[in-house]
Parts: C-alpha cells; structure tokens; sequence
C-alpha cells in the first residue's frame, strides 16, 4: 500500500448494512487500483485489520462471497483471479455521480430548458393557437374545449381547428461533447494521485449525460504520446503511461469525432495538469519537457483558432497552479474563445457539471 494514506475509518450509523458499507470503500479501492480486484481486497483485509470494519459474524471472506453472489465480480480462472462485472461498472459509475454531482439530485430529470420557446420537451405556463404540425401530446385539452363552447354553445357543441390551443415548450437543446483525459506521466509526478479524481470525474459525467440526457453524445478519449479512444466502460481501468503531453494529438482526434456527428452544437472539456509537450512530425515524436516549446504550443493554438472558427469551445480543467501552466492556458482559451478553469482536485467535478448545464443552456440554433 505504498503512496496511499488513509485517515481513520469513522462508520456511517445511515449508511446501511455492512455490505453497503463495504461495498463504498471497495468501490473507492477497485478505481484507485485501476479495476484489479485482487489487489483491492488486500487493500480492503489491510485496513479491516487496522481500523476493524467487519465483525466476527461477516467477515472479508463473506463480502466476497457476497460479491459473487450479487454479481459485482466474476472469478476469471480456476485459481481464483476476479474481474469486476458489467453490473460493477455501471455501479462505479453511479457512485461517482452521486459523489462528484450529487446535487442534480434536487432537480426534475432532464431539466435543461433553454430560454428559447418552441416545439420542445418541457412545458412553460404559456398557450397558442394550434399550427399544423404541433404535436397533439402538447394540446391543451381543457382550454381547448372551453373555446368550443364558447364559440359553438352546448346545444351545438363541436370542437374546430380554432378552437384549439397547445402549450408552449422549451427547446431542449441537445449536445455533443468530447470528454479528452490526460494520461501522461504528470498525472501521478511528485507523489499526487490526480488521474483517480480525473477517472471520477469522467464516469460522472458519462453516467450524467447517459441517464439525465439520452438525446446528446459522449466521446471520450484519453491522450499521451498519442490519442485514441476509449469506452465509458474502460473508465475506471485508465492507467498513466510514461508519456508526454501530446494535446494536439486529442484535439484533432476530439475534431475527428466530432465531424462524425451531425448535432451542430458540440463541445470539448479537457482535462490536463500540464502544458503540450510533443507532437508527432511524420512517423517521429519531437518531445520537450522544459518550459513552453514554441513549436508545440504554436502548433496548439493553431489548433485552438480552428476550433473556434468551427464554433467548438474547449474548456479547459487545469488541475495544476504552475505560472507558466496558467499562461499557456488563457492563451490557448483567448485563441479558442472558451473557458478554463484552474481548480483543485476536489473542486474539479464541481466544475464540469456547472459548465455542463451553462452550455446546454447557451448553445441553442
């Protein structure tokens, strides 16, 4: 358990049974040891030993025989290896939600109007008259047959075209993003573990944008010497390389991705801790790691300037306080017209989900 320190354990009196109990710190485990099961249950024995979390009647042996039983792992070789299961990961997923954006909770499912009227989703206090082509479910069916009364009386009562009103709607509009995630050898220099919040962040969003927002899309893709795409059910086993920072590699992959899509309102967050540091000429990397390579950052914001013409901004989440991090940043966010946060760790989930909302409410065509 090298490089990981953890506080006393304090029981949750409101937490549930003492599986549930175990389950959280398990699932908190299993995205620190990139989904290695074996490796999160000694994690797990380590710290039942020191701060005592099972009792003589349920022990370690029983919550993994639990595991079984409830489908959350499922042993992969007849020497007893175990791999977690579809039904662990889309609880993982679940967890982060609830631990990164756990306010969407308050809110209605799929509230994210617009300002704008029109054929939508969701209902405002406003009627019109009908118009070929509105949709019956949207008809106001009470006012409607008050009209018809009141132009036809009761003796002859019809109901016209006339008389019919609908209820307005707010446009919901919908939205494509790239999520791109920095997996370079930064994420965990010095000892600071930034790529397991990173991961969180990531099944949060892809559990929000999945569940709350069925309509819109979500690409991920995570970039070091190079970029390539991943699966949301891939998220919780995202392991740092001994990479470098090739941004301009998951930009032009996030563009790719993004062309592929017909919904015009698109988006990218990025999540970093560090500046560009390669870029790949031909079959060969050209790699700097000391202070801003001229070339690569040029090559960057040139990218930066072609996204802002196309109308697709990058927001940025710089999980690091370097000064010269912090100036490559606003020249990158200038060149691309989006926005940027410099946040903590613990802050970062905070972040996305508020720029998330902010843009699924702004961008409307």
């Amino acid at each position: 358990m090298r490089g990981w320190r953890f506080s006393e354990f304090v029981p949750d009196p409101n937490a549930g049974s003492l599986f549930e109990k175990l389950l959280k710190i398990f699932q908190e485990l299993l995205v620190h040891t990139s989904g290695e099961v074996t490796e999160a249950l000694s994690w797990l024995t380590q710290l039942d030993k020191e701060y005592k979390l099972t009792t003589p009647e349920y022990g370690i042996a029983d919550f993994i025989q639990d595991l079984i039983d409830k489908g959350y792992i499922n042993q992969n070789d007849p020497k007893g290896g175990f791999n977690p299961s579809a039904k662990m990961e889309i609880a993982l997923r679940q967890k982060a939600l609830e631990d990164t954006f756990g306010q969407i909770r308050k809110a209605a499912k799929g509230k994210h109007d617009t300002k704008h009227s029109g054929r939508g989703d969701e209902f405002t206090s406003d009627r019109r008259p009908y118009e070929y082509g509105d949709s019956l479910e949207h008809l106001a069916m009470s006012e409607s047959l008050k009209n018809a009364q009141i132009n036809h009386g009761i003796d002859e009562f019809q109901l016209t075209h006339d008389d019919l009103e609908v209820r307005e709607t707010y446009f919901q509009s919908q939205m494509s993003t790239v999520l791109m995630i920095d997996i370079s050898h930064s994420m965990i220099l010095y000892g600071e573990d930034r790529i397991t919040p990173a991961k969180k962040v990531a099944m949060a969003l892809a559990e929000l944008i999945t569940t709350r927002y069925p309509k819109d899309t979500l690409d991920i893709l995570v970039f070091g010497n190079d970029a390539w795409q991943i699966q949301i059910k891939d998220l919780p086993y995202l392991q740092v390389g001994p990479y470098h920072t090739n941004t301009i590699a998951g930009l032009e992959l996030a563009m790719d991705l993004l062309r592929k899509r017909r919904n015009p309102n698109k988006q990218i967050f990025m999540i970093t801790d560090g500046k560009p540091t390669c870029m790949k000429k031909g079959k060969k990397y050209y790699k700097n790691s000391f202070g801003l390579d001229r070339k690569v950052v040029n090559r960057t914001l040139n990218l930066a300037t072609r996204l802002r013409k196309q109308d697709i901004p990058v927001t940025t989440f710089m999980i690091a306080r370097d000064p010269y991090l912090m100036q490559f940043v606003d020249q990158f966010t200038q060149a691309n017209n989006g926005k940027a946060f410099y946040s903590s760790l613990q802050g970062l989930g905070e972040f996305i989900f508020r720029d998330y909302k902010d843009n699924k409410r702004k961008r409307h065509r």
